[in-house]
């Protein structure tokens, strides 16, 4: 056998070996389940993080969305969005509808819809500890 026929042997052998673990991969993954709307969310579901925390979620350019905490609403005007990214952040505050977040576990609620082009709307929501 010829060392050019090992290699292509062994480069079509890494090729599967990926592929496979591509494909079957850990559902527990971070971002498994997630819609394909929400590029990511901060903090993951399930995680545990501390009191200050701030809440983050990354859309898909092209959608607004609107932010509740344990079943509150979370004005326009307490989020922080970075347009260009999609990216909307929110922290507790002093002057806000929630103050701080108490330790235990909480709910977030998000609803999306298109800002423009055929509608897509949505709703994606997980829970995260605080210590």
């Amino acid at each position: 056998m010829s060392p050019r026929t090992v290699y292509v042997g062994l480069g079509l052998a890494l090729v599967v070996v990926v592929g496979l673990g591509i494909a079957f991969g850990s559902p527990d993954r971070p971002g498994a389940g997630r819609p394909p709307q929400v590029d990511g969310v901060s903090p993951e579901p399930g995680e545990t993080v501390v009191r200050q925390t701030r809440i983050e979620v990354d859309l898909v350019s092209g959608y607004a969305m609107d932010l509740f905490v344990d079943g509150f609403l979370i004005p326009d005007e307490e989020l922080f969005f970075v347009e260009g990214t999609g990216l909307y952040s929110w922290q507790p505050g002093a002057d806000g509808v929630i103050t701080e977040l108490s330790p235990g576990q909480h709910e977030v609620l998000i609803r999306w819809r298109t800002l423009s082009g055929l509608p897509d709307a949505g709703e994606y929501s997980w829970t995260f500890r605080v210590y």
